[in-house]
């Protein structure tokens, strides 16, 4: 595992189907979910600031304004309770 591939296939497969689509959407489509995802959680993991994200997980923006979109659709608590579930 790489420094900042930090989730398994199995992990990514488990909460893949949770993600948000942006079909019929305006504007762009939504970049790949998983190397934002992998982005939020390498910021939150390491504990350092938004801008300091390393490259590979695209503009530092992007990954801010997608953990704040999943943090107020519901994205973060559906993924929550299906993990839990699991448990």
């Amino acid at each position: 595992m790489s420094r900042t591939a930090l989730l398994t296939d199995h992990q990514w497969a488990r909460i893949e189907s949770l993600m948000p689509s942006s079909d019929g959407s305006a504007g762009r489509p939504f970049r790949d979910h998983r190397s934002i995802v992998e982005g939020i959680i390498y910021r939150f993991r390491a504990g350092i600031p938004w801008r300091d994200l390393p490259e590979n997980f695209g503009p530092w923006q992007t990954v801010w304004k997608r953990h704040r979109r999943f943090s107020g659709d519901g994205t973060w608590d559906k993924i929550h309770s299906r993990l839990l579930a699991e448990a």
